[in-house]
């Protein structure tokens, strides 16, 4: 089990080009050819830039990190910010990395990536972190049914119950056990989510949300297998990649043009 035996074994799930981060902004709901309502989520990409690159060289694998929005280089550590100024880049809200198969999908330095990169129709694999609810029981935390509502049943009718036996089982708490705890804040992961309509100029990605009553029309959006909804509040950083369980976009894996990066305007007001 060596590093490269590792790379071939995940070579086959590694996306051929990088993803690309956004900012989720809400939900939506457009119309099918048969007049069908079904939900949608609205995700935007705000200056999207390619800061850096990981080769398998120097890291053992090959990435590319992306880096979204804009942030004030006063809010900025020192070091995080000599890793922009080495890349002539601009400080960025939120800095992740993609994992690509090979050199081949490693984006140049400094190009941003649009609302364009993902096509129409296309499935990407959308993660973010989930909504974080703080402390809650085992009924709220995993679904539990509860104790009786009546019938003898003394001040413990939302109560865990059993956390294991005291013989036999060698009179402890099997590790993994459902308990109350904190829920959520945690990420997760939805795949196969369609790509519904891309807004270049705005930078929006309009994606399919939750799951809709099956449509007889074949070409309809409705009669595509049901997704679950895009995880995380509204305002959270979504990072956004291909599809690992459906064949690759026939899409370029560079971009064509480099769109320039617009700073924004400093208030001075």
């Amino acid at each position: 089990s060596t590093t490269a035996a590792a790379l071939q074994r995940k070579q086959f799930t590694t996306p051929l080009r990088t993803g690309a981060l956004g900012t989720k902004k809400g939900m939506t709901a457009m119309y099918d050819p048969d007049g069908r309502r079904f939900p949608c989520t609205v995700v935007q990409m705000d200056r999207v830039q390619v800061v850096a690159h990981k080769t398998r060289e120097q890291n053992g694998y090959f990435a590319v990190q992306v880096g979204s929005g804009w942030k004030h280089p006063s809010n900025v550590t020192r070091p995080l910010l000599g890793h922009f100024a080495e890349h002539k880049v601009s400080p960025k809200r939120d800095l992740v990395e993609f994992k690509v198969q090979d050199e081949s999908g490693l984006l140049d330095i400094g190009k941003t990536i649009g609302a364009s990169w993902f096509q129409e129709g296309q499935y990407i694999d959308a993660r973010a972190n989930s909504r974080g609810m703080g402390f809650a029981g085992g009924m709220k935390r995993h679904g539990f049914s509860g104790q009786p509502a009546s019938h003898g049943t003394s001040l413990t009718h939302r109560a865990m119950g059993s956390a294991g036996q005291s013989q036999g089982g060698g009179s402890r708490v099997y590790p993994g056990k459902k308990m109350a705890g904190r829920m959520g804040g945690h990420q997760v992961t939805t795949q196969n989510v369609r790509v519904v309509k891309v807004d270049d100029a705005k930078g929006l990605i309009v994606l399919h949300g939750t799951s809709i009553a099956a449509s007889t029309n074949e070409d309809s959006i409705a009669n595509i297998a049901p997704t679950g909804s895009i995880p995380g509040p509204h305002g959270c950083s979504v990072k956004l990649s291909d599809a690992v369980k459906k064949p690759w976009p026939s899409v370029p894996t560079h971009l064509l043009e480099a769109q320039p990066t617009t700073e924004p305007v400093s208030n001075t007001a």
